[in-house]
């Protein structure tokens, strides 16, 4: 394996990625010919097949398993070290990929736009899930820095809170509650409930507040999608636990209720995270100090710039908003 090619590893990733070599010769600017070719030399280095065919797809073998591991760590060590020798150079440009939890969609944007500004030269891959899977991610090295709520416990992983997260219950304007000035957790035994699904973070703390007092929750839905999750609350289906930062919007234009539960809101904090056993280049640093430093200003930024298109909604005349 010591002769392999940089080149032939890249082509056998982007094979192993399509599971088709048509499909990696398109992506490469190669023949599926050239394609073939560039394994061929590799199972003949190697002396195993990397592929095999079953019925009408094609898979890995246990060997090819094996391999891709490696090939991908080679060719992210070399996208690195290509970053690190740009920042020597004083290259104000480079590539951060960043793992984002569904309801960090919401915030890190508007802080990613913040720090574009400071940086154009960078440029941001952004990869999104629910918190098992970005911590998955982060813990294999294929991205670089995570913006999440409580990172599942990993001795390889290192989080930093840089911000507030709160929690609240959120329910249809026209819900018996809504408006209430004082709500005992009691008092929503009966309703139905919409969660997340299992591996989300908001799940997680769904099933950990209701299992510490004793208060069996009826799950109604459960969504993968935060703004699934709003339409079924609006739509009058079921409360949601869920974080305050997704639905500031269609709080300030009373679409939505938040319930004044007592010992709400739920405060935890937003993290960065990154590997601890993977120093971070410059690129990668400039955008966790950004974050530390500056994100809880921008988040809290979010919400006035919501409290002013309200304002400037309310303010416009009949006939500008279709009124007659």
């Amino acid at each position: 394996m010591r002769y392999v090619t940089v080149r032939q590893l890249q082509v056998f990733a982007q094979a192993a990625e399509s599971m088709s070599f048509a499909r990696a010769a398109e992506k490469l600017h190669l023949t599926a010919a050239g394609v073939s070719f560039q394994i061929k030399q590799i199972e003949a280095q190697s002396g195993f097949a990397l592929f095999e065919r079953a019925g009408k797809a094609q898979t890995l073998t246990e060997a090819g398993r094996s391999l891709i591991i490696y090939a991908k760590r080679v060719l992210q060590s070399l996208q690195d070290a290509d970053q690190a020798m740009m920042a020597l150079k004083g290259v104000t440009g480079g590539r951060v990929t960043i793992g984002l939890v569904s309801t960090a969609k919401y915030l890190v944007p508007h802080i990613l736009a913040r720090f574009k500004t400071i940086y154009p030269g960078i440029v941001i891959h952004l990869r999104d899930g629910n918190r098992r899977d970005i911590n998955a991610a982060l813990a294999k090295g294929e991205i670089d820095l995570a913006v999440m709520g409580q990172p599942l416990p990993n001795p390889e992983i290192v989080a930093e809170p840089f911000a507030e997260h709160p929690s609240v219950i959120a329910a249809a304007t026209t819900h018996r509650l809504a408006g209430r000035a004082h709500v005992q957790l009691e008092e929503l035994m009966g309703e139905y409930f919409i969660t997340r699904e299992e591996g989300a973070g908001t799940r997680s703390q769904f099933d950990q507040l209701f299992r510490d007092v004793a208060f069996n929750p009826r799950v109604t839905m459960t969504s993968s999608s935060n703004e699934t999750i709003k339409q079924a609350v609006m739509a009058g289906m079921g409360l949601a636990l869920i974080s305050r930062h997704t639905v500031g919007l269609e709080l300030h234009l009373g679409m939505i209720s938040i319930l004044q539960v007592e010992g709400f809101p739920l405060l935890r904090s937003w993290y960065v995270a990154h590997r601890r056993n993977m120093p971070l280049l410059p690129v990668h640093e400039r955008l966790r100090r950004f974050l530390l430093e500056e994100g809880q200003t921008i988040i809290d930024e979010i919400d006035q710039g919501y409290r002013a298109i309200v304002a400037g909604i309310a303010a416009e005349p009949a006939e500008h908003i279709g009124v007659s």
